[in-house]
């Protein structure tokens, strides 16, 4: 009997809304295909020899206003495009639910923001999101010039949404993108992600 519960609970798990694979750090990082607001295809192993950042976005989030409001993450962008890494945002908010845009939305949204991603991609049928495990917004990823993962998590280690956090905090992108460029191991390669949920 307790054998057929946790079989019933597993199988449950296995199978329940918003349980999706994940991908491992240190491992490859599973190429994707996405558009982005533009039109134009982007394939992951393009960019092969450079290091990439995914940032899982939604404008409409208080987590990601935390970011993009107090200028956290525009001026992350900022620095480190203009070092040559490669900058995904990526939008996988499902057509009619919270955080979708459209293209031309998401344009304007950018241009608002005085955002400097390389690129904004949309996955409005939610593959690459679920694919990576995305689960929050903001989830940062960061893939090494080898195509290796070498961090998932948060940004930072304050998961309040007040921008008065955000000084005090330790920002685990910009440390491990630091680290990793100048040829140390990164210290923290995996940390729980915090924001509002994906709108899959």
């Amino acid at each position: 009997m307790k054998k057929t519960m946790l079989l019933l609970i597993a199988s449950l798990l296995l199978t329940a809304p918003g349980v999706y694979a994940a991908v491992e750090t240190g491992k490859a990082a599973p190429d994707f295909t996405l558009a982005d607001t533009n039109g134009t295809a982007h394939k992951l192993s393009d960019h092969k020899g450079e290091y990439v950042v995914l940032e899982w976005l939604n404008h409409e989030c208080p987590f990601v206003k935390k970011h993009y409001g107090s200028g956290n993450m525009q001026a992350l962008q900022k620095e480190f495009t203009g070092k040559g890494v490669t900058w995904l945002s990526i939008n996988s908010g499902a057509e009619g639910k919270e955080g979708y845009t459209s293209p031309e939305v998401a344009n304007e949204l950018t241009k608002q923001k005085g955002a400097s991603p390389t690129v904004v991609l949309l996955d409005t049928k939610g593959e690459v999101g679920k694919l990576y495990g995305a689960q929050t917004t903001p989830h940062m990823f960061i893939i090494n010039p080898e195509g290796v993962l070498i961090y998932q998590g948060a940004i930072d280690s304050n998961a309040s949404p007040d921008p008065s956090t955000i000084a005090g905090s330790k920002n685990y992108v910009k440390a491990a993108l630091d680290q990793s460029m100048s040829g140390q191991l990164v210290a923290d390669t995996t940390t729980k992600s915090y924001g509002c949920s994906v709108k899959y």
